[in-house]
């Protein structure tokens, strides 16, 4: 049912721990000015975004309102 798996020589770990390819990899190509100002562009906007929501999202979080001024609709001031 299970298999045992065949030992493996340490001799043959310590040489494939050695071995080292002799083939570089290519260059990375440099992103060209239209790339560069999209990303810039890009990271802004997000930023942007971030900020615009935690002013928008601000005065929701402050504790400045009582639980003692609720809001009447008209309707019930007549009552």
């Amino acid at each position: 049912m299970f298999r045992r798996r065949e030992p493996v020589p340490f001799a043959f770990i310590a040489e494939a721990e050695k071995f080292r390819s002799n083939v570089t990899p290519p260059p990375r190509e440099r992103a060209s000015k239209g790339q560069r100002v999209g990303s810039t562009l890009m990271g802004l906007t997000v930023v942007a975004g971030l900020v615009g929501a935690l002013l928008i999202g601000t005065p929701a979080l402050s504790p400045e309102q009582s639980p003692l001024q609720q809001q009447k609709s008209e309707a019930s001031e007549g009552r």
